[in-house]
């Protein structure tokens, strides 16, 4: 794939997570510092300033549709849209016109774009059955008691982060766009059953919300995965929707598991400590355990890998459901 065909995809996926207007700052903020960071790590790419570009108006949907020929980076590029929009939960109607007009514009093969639509609609509708409900509970800001762990119950608990974090890095060898829908909703499950284990009942707007604080942003966590795939040449070969060597997607599983990890131990000090982690400090562990989770990350890959070749989308949607 040349520079302007990757320029043209990551121009929609922008476009794609302002289309509805209402992108909050700090989603804004995190998605200029991945398009910064991509753009340093692919060798002058320019995607910061396609980042200004878009935020600022001075680039189109008709322009970047136009610089996509081939069949399959059309329909990969709608898939990655689409992906954007449904990553903070069901579209808005403003979400559903970008993505109608998107659709006509890129002129898909109508079987094609149906079967994803379909899967992808399934992950969302299993997202929403396990949706864990409960009384909404607010940020703390004095102590609140948690339920001290046992040894016995820690280290199931940091088992079940790790599998978590490993079971996310699969996800990101699947050659199905629609396999990348169901990383979030394993991480609000995963920050569920840490809460719960700490004797704290949580529901999904909650958990969304503690997510986000930590720096992880839905969207901006979908357009970095996809980033890294399209610059590290990881989607091969487009319109056979087949994924490169698994030994040179190391970066993206990387990503992935790192940010599923470091997400599951940075859940479990703030409800182990009564949750009076502040946002600042919240965000400075989750940074500080990055690193050491992508290090982790090269311990397991072969485990990954070896999952991610057993996964098909009957076991992910049983997952996402938490069967």
């Amino acid at each position: 794939m040349q520079a302007n065909e990757q320029q043209s995809i990551l121009t929609i996926a922008l476009l794609a997570a302002f289309a509805d207007g209402h992108k909050a700052d700090t989603e804004r903020e995190a998605i200029r510092r991945l398009a910064e960071t991509l753009g340093h790590e692919s060798g002058g790419a320019g995607l910061a300033q396609l980042y200004q570009d878009v935020l600022l108006k001075r680039v189109s949907l008709a322009d970047a549709v136009a610089g996509l020929t081939d069949a399959g980076q059309r329909q990969l590029a709608y898939e990655m849209a689409v992906c954007v929009c449904d990553a903070d939960g069901r579209q808005s109607s403003a979400e559903t016109t970008f993505l109608t007009d998107l659709k006509a514009r890129l002129q898909l093969d109508a079987a094609e774009a149906s079967v994803f639509e379909r899967e992808e609609a399934a992950v969302l509708d299993a997202a929403d059955q396990a949706a864990p409900m409960a009384v909404p509970v607010v940020v703390a800001t004095s102590a609140v008691q948690a339920v001290p762990l046992n040894a016995a119950l820690d280290a199931q608990l940091e088992k079940t982060i790790l599998n978590a974090a490993m079971l996310n890095g699969a996800l990101e060898l699947l050659p199905q766009s629609w396999a990348s829908m169901a990383i979030i909703p394993l991480q609000v499950r995963l920050v569920y059953n840490i809460g719960k284990a700490h004797g704290v009942e949580l529901d999904q707007g909650h958990i969304r919300e503690f997510i986000a604080a930590a720096g992880v942003g839905a969207t901006s966590q979908y357009i970095e995965q996809f980033g890294r795939k399209l610059l590290g040449g990881l989607l091969g070969k487009m319109a056979g929707r087949t994924v490169g060597g698994l030994g040179r997607a190391a970066t993206g599983v990387a990503f992935s598991f790192a940010t599923t990890y470091a997400l599951g131990q940075v859940a479990k000090r703030y409800y182990a400590g009564g949750r009076v982690m502040s946002t600042v400090l919240l965000q400075e562990t989750f940074q500080n355990l990055l690193t050491p989770a992508k290090q982790l990350q090269a311990q397991y890959l072969p485990q990954i890998q070896a999952q991610a070749q057993s996964l098909d989308m009957g076991k992910v949607l049983a997952m996402v459901r938490g069967g």
